[in-house]
C-alpha cells in the first residue's frame, strides 16, 4: 500500500466505550496520517460516563464525539474507509454492512469495561486497562511501514495486532 492518509473505523456493539476510546486514541495519535471514526451495531446513544471522564483527563477533545449506528457510515459516500476494526467479540460475529472504500478488516477484541461490576475504582481501572490495550495496538498499527507493505502483508500485520498479548510492553 502507498503511504498517505487513512480512514479507520472502529466498531463495537454500543459505541459507548471501546470504539469511542479507540477513535479518540487514533485522532490524537494519528499524526495527520490516520483519521479515526467509531460506530456501533446497537448504539447506546451516549458515551459511557467513565469513558468521557478518562478521555477528558488524558487530554482528548471529545466535544464532537457521539454514540451512533453503523448505518451512519454505510449509507454515505463521503468517507472512504481504508480499515475497519471490530473491538468487541459480539460485533465481530454479526453481519456488518458494506462500507465505502473496500476497507481491510480485522478483529481487535478487548474486554468490555462497561460490563465490569464492583466499586467505582474497579470500573475506572477497567476503562484504563481497555484504553491501554487499545493504545498499544493502535501505536503498533500506526508504526507499520505502510509504503513498503503490499495488501496481503498488511492484512497479516493487522490480523497479528489483534492477537498481541495485552501487556504494558506490547
Amino acid at each position: 500500500m502507498s503511504g498517505g492518509t487513512y480512514n479507520v473505523l472502529f466498531l463495537c456493539r454500543a459505541n459507548s466505550a471501546r470504539s469511542i476510546l479507540a477513535e479518540a486514541i487514533l485522532k490524537k495519535e494519528g499524526h495527520d496520517h490516520f483519521f479515526g471514526f467509531s460506530a456501533g451495531s446497537y448504539p447506546r446513544g451516549e458515551i459511557h460516563p467513565y469513558a468521557q471522564e478518562l478521555l477528558t483527563s488524558l487530554g482528548h477533545d471529545i466535544s464532537s464525539f457521539s454514540s451512533k449506528g453503523m448505518e451512519v457510515y454505510s449509507e454515505q459516500d463521503e468517507i472512504r474507509f481504508d480499515f475497519v476494526f471490530t473491538v468487541c467479540d459480539a460485533t465481530a460475529n454479526e453481519d456488518c454492512p458494506i462500507f465505502p472504500g473496500s476497507p481491510m478488516t480485522a478483529h481487535w477484541g478487548v474486554p468490555d469495561p462497561a460490563a465490569v461490576t464492583g466499586s467505582d475504582a474497579e470500573k475506572r481501572l477497567a476503562f484504563a486497562d481497555t484504553y491501554r490495550m487499545l493504545r498499544n495496538r493502535i501505536s503498533i498499527f500506526t508504526s507499520l511501514p505502510f509504503a513498503s507493505l503490499d495488501r496481503l502483508s498488511l492484512q497479516k500485520e493487522i490480523d497479528r495486532i489483534g492477537h498481541i498479548a495485552d501487556r504494558e510492553d506490547a
